[in-house]
């Protein structure tokens, strides 16, 4: 009897052992941008679009070496036109139809070079809160602990609205 209670407290703490080396994904790996295959990138392959002869040859771009031509995919306006919406006026404008819009949006000002200093802020800001020493060791992304204070939480958000009195047809499902 005796050994049948050591042998069943062993094969338990090793059940224990085990269990706990398990790498269960407690979050996404979205932020896991080093992968570990030497394959090739199947989203860096985007096939052009069909050949196809205008009928003005006087619309077509004037040909420049490293430019772009009408074969060239363009993800981004694909994305828009698939969606229901309008291509942008050429190099980037904003259509008439947005100007209001865009002016009252720009309306405290606007920063030209956003996205370069919200880039040296991020790095400022996680060069600050790096994580511990076991985190760093093995390159664990502390991404979500980090930012877990800046997340709005959509049902605080579905309060604040509703009690302004704007309707939310699209709320989210309950919170469990």
């Amino acid at each position: 009897m005796q050994t049948v209670r050591w042998g069943l407290a062993v094969a338990s703490t090793l059940l224990l052992l085990l269990t706990a080396c398990g790498n269960a994904d407690r979050e996404p790996r979205l932020m896991n941008l080093r992968t570990s295959a030497d394959g090739p990138d199947e989203f860096a392959i985007v096939p052009p679009k069909p050949l196809a002869n205008p009928a003005d040859l006087t619309a077509l771009p004037e040909p420049t070496p490293g430019g772009s031509n009408l074969t060239d995919p363009n993800p981004q306006a694909d994305a828009i036109v698939a969606l229901g919406g309008r291509v942008p006026a050429a190099a980037g404008g904003i259509p008439t139809s947005d100007a209001a819009m865009t002016s009252y949006a720009a309306r405290r000002g606007r920063s030209t070079d956003i996205r370069t200093t919200l880039a040296v802020e991020d790095l400022q800001f996680r060069q600050t809160n790096r994580g511990r020493l076991l985190e760093r060791v093995f390159r664990i992304t502390t991404y979500y602990q980090v930012y877990a204070e800046f997340a709005l939480s959509a049902y605080d958000e579905l309060a604040r609205w509703r009690a302004a009195g704007v309707a939310t047809p699209s709320a989210p499902p309950p919170n469990p």
